[in-house]
């Protein structure tokens, strides 16, 4: 019953796009990077341009930008910008912008030109540990300090907001949609004993969740496990966690999160990846 009642949902989605004469785009993006939406621009300016946004963490759209000029009363109005052909970018993407994003043109309060609605998805990974004094701290998906040391039980729960509202046994199941953790080579880490993969049951529709628990050892310095999200096989984004050990004579370790979509990475720059840019702080 419930898959009948997913697919009915996914094909009332499709049919408002077609109904209100909106083009739709997906997009799937990792937490702190940057993206650019796209609108149909019809205007020889974005005078008369709108953005709203819209997921499950408001009860209503939010109203992003009117009339061409950035609303200030927004939270992230700062990390968004209006470029000349009337995208919408945002930098320092957090799980608080997934959703959709609509944007309409108008003139003498008639809509001029189709709409253009945007799917964002956003994948994000937080981090926690534990020691056998159950001790523990947690971090998200950034740079962070804590206390990362052989012996401590490190737990990563990947996450995934989507707006298709469907469960995520149907994403999975009918939808083509996979979260997977895998090391540096891409191999599946379900097939290693030596990492629990665990997906817990959720009630929110919106967030999709796959945990990786495995307790560290001397070799796991600079070790490299990624979250990927794949739709039919082909990868769509990626979270890369690495741990770093701190020295005998420091009293934190630095664990690393990093962000990869495709074969584009984005990290901390260091000699092993000279094209890798800083990214920054991302908060919870």
């Amino acid at each position: 019953m419930a898959d009948k009642c997913d697919l009915c949902l996914l094909g009332l989605i499709i049919l408002s796009s077609l109904l209100t004469g909106t083009s739709g785009v997906t997009k799937f993006i990792s937490s702190g990077e940057n993206v650019s939406l796209s609108c149909n621009k019809a205007l020889s300016d974005c005078k008369s341009t709108t953005w709203v946004h819209y997921n499950r963490f408001r009860p209503s759209e939010v109203e992003l930008i009117t009339g061409g000029i950035k609303n200030k009363d927004t939270e992230r109005h700062e990390r968004l910008s209006l470029e000349s052909d009337c995208s919408l970018n945002i930098k320092n993407v957090t799980v608080e912008d997934y959703g959709v994003y609509s944007c309409r043109q108008y003139m003498n309060g008639e809509q001029q030109g189709p709409g253009a609605d945007v799917h964002l998805h956003v994948l994000h990974v937080s981090v926690s540990s534990s020691s056998s004094s159950s001790s523990s701290s947690s971090s998200s998906s950034s740079s962070s300090q804590t206390e990362i040391n052989p012996g401590r039980s490190v737990t990563l729960s990947c996450q995934w907001y989507s707006y298709y509202g469907l469960s995520c046994e149907y994403l999975v199941s009918s939808g083509g949609f996979e979260l997977l953790w895998v090391n540096q080579a891409g191999v599946d880490l379900k097939t290693d004993s030596r990492y629990q993969i665990f997906s817990p049951s959720s009630s929110a529709r919106y967030r999709c969740i796959l945990t990786l628990t495995t307790t560290l050892l001397n070799e796991d310095d600079n070790r490299e496990w990624r979250c990927q999200l794949t739709e039919y096989y082909q990868l769509k984004t990626s979270v890369r966690y690495t741990v770093k050990y701190s020295d005998p004579a420091d009293t934190a370790s630095e664990t690393e999160v990093s962000v990869t979509a495709g074969s584009l990475y984005r990290g901390r720059k260091d000699s092993k990846h000279p094209e890798e840019i800083e990214m920054p702080t991302i908060l919870e």
